[in-house]
């Protein structure tokens, strides 16, 4: 569970789901902040303010947010910066965030995330955990009965199991991971069928997961979680993608779950050494 939670807000519904998952996975005692981005635009420069009236209209959009979502003792944040990404990361950074929740495109299909501009900006390069909500998550009874996670063995999984391991635990809910095991493909053959000595090494790796239950498909990463997302409540992967320790980057598997998953996403950063 996280202690430190920044929600990003911007005019329209999606902020309510970002809303209602940041609760869901906010830690007892731990703060959820809403924050808005005002981005620069190309006439003001790279050193443009904003004058009072825009941070006005900025404040009244967070304190409305607060009020419709009941959120009476969260804080309010607001920040000027060239995109809604840069802005999200800097307000995490100074605020010590853990987790930044967002929502997802509003052009997206119900009960389905799909990244949009601004969406993708606040996960790439994040410095700490990413939630996304699926569109209409508000409106859902929002609970956490079944975690999943991607597991393949690697520190990234690992990491991301153990997340999983302590969110079921708050919630009393029991975890699931499935690894996806890609297949064999010959040439002039088509998809082909996994190596069975790979299938048995995946399913021995989770049979020795204490207290998870665990699945072995054989397919692409990507396409295999989604399918697998819409079984629980939440999912969790890990980010595979070339970057600095501690950071978010999204890779092939990620970049497709963020498009495509079923039920809110948490994409964790890539673990330090």
């Amino acid at each position: 569970m996280f202690r430190q939670v920044i929600v990003g807000v911007a005019a329209g519904p999606a902020s309510h789901d970002a809303v209602a998952v940041a609760r869901l996975l906010t830690a007892e005692g731990g703060r959820i902040s809403l924050a808005t981005v005002s981005v620069l635009s190309p006439v003001r420069g790279a050193g443009g303010e904003y004058g009072p009236a825009e941070t006005a209209e900025a404040m009244s959009l967070l304190e409305q947010m607060r009020e419709e979502s009941g959120a009476g003792d969260a804080e309010l944040l607001t920040v000027t910066a060239s995109s809604v990404g840069r802005g999200l990361h800097y307000l995490a950074e100074t605020n010590d965030a853990d987790l930044l929740a967002v929502g997802s495109n509003a052009r997206s299909f119900i009960g389905r995330v799909l990244v949009g501009d601004a969406t993708r900006a606040a996960l790439v390069g994040a410095p700490c955990a990413v939630a996304i909500a699926p569109l209409g998550y508000r409106s859902q009874e929002a609970q956490v009965a079944r975690v999943g996670v991607g597991y393949d063995g690697s520190a990234e999984s690992e990491a991301a199991l153990a997340c999983a391991r302590d969110i079921a635990a708050a919630h009393g809910a029991t975890v699931s991971a499935l690894t996806v095991v890609p297949p064999v493909v010959y040439p002039g053959a088509g998809r082909g069928q996994a190596d069975e000595a790979l299938l048995a090494e995946a399913r021995a790796e989770l049979a020795a997961l204490e207290g998870v239950t665990g699945s072995v498909e054989v397919g692409i990463p990507g396409e295999e979680l989604a399918v697998f997302g819409a079984t629980v409540d939440l999912l969790v992967i890990g980010s595979r993608g070339y970057g600095p320790l501690r950071r978010l980057m999204l890779g092939g598997t990620a970049v497709h779950l963020a498009g495509n998953a079923r039920c809110p996403l948490l994409v964790l950063p890539r673990p330090g050494d």
